[in-house]
């Protein structure tokens, strides 16, 4: 049981890490464009670019929310 365990904890401190927020971020990017290529909105060549700079766009929002003065 401490395999699996520790397991766990290695994936999720890999995936998510310091800051839930980017993880859950890049997810929602993603799961975005697996809808747009399932529906037949745009196909998988077209999408790759907007896709990374989508996530490129979640990642620097996650970090503004991070380093605004409250």
């Amino acid at each position: 049981m401490g395999f699996i365990k520790g397991f766990g904890q290695f994936w999720y401190d890999f995936i998510i890490g310091d800051d839930w927020k980017i993880a859950a971020a890049v997810v929602s990017v993603l799961l975005v464009g697996v809808v747009c290529v399932k529906s037949g909105l745009a196909d998988a060549t077209f999408l790759a670019p907007l896709l990374a700079v989508g996530v490129g766009f979640a990642f620097v929002v996650a970090l503004l929310v991070d380093v605004r003065k409250n």
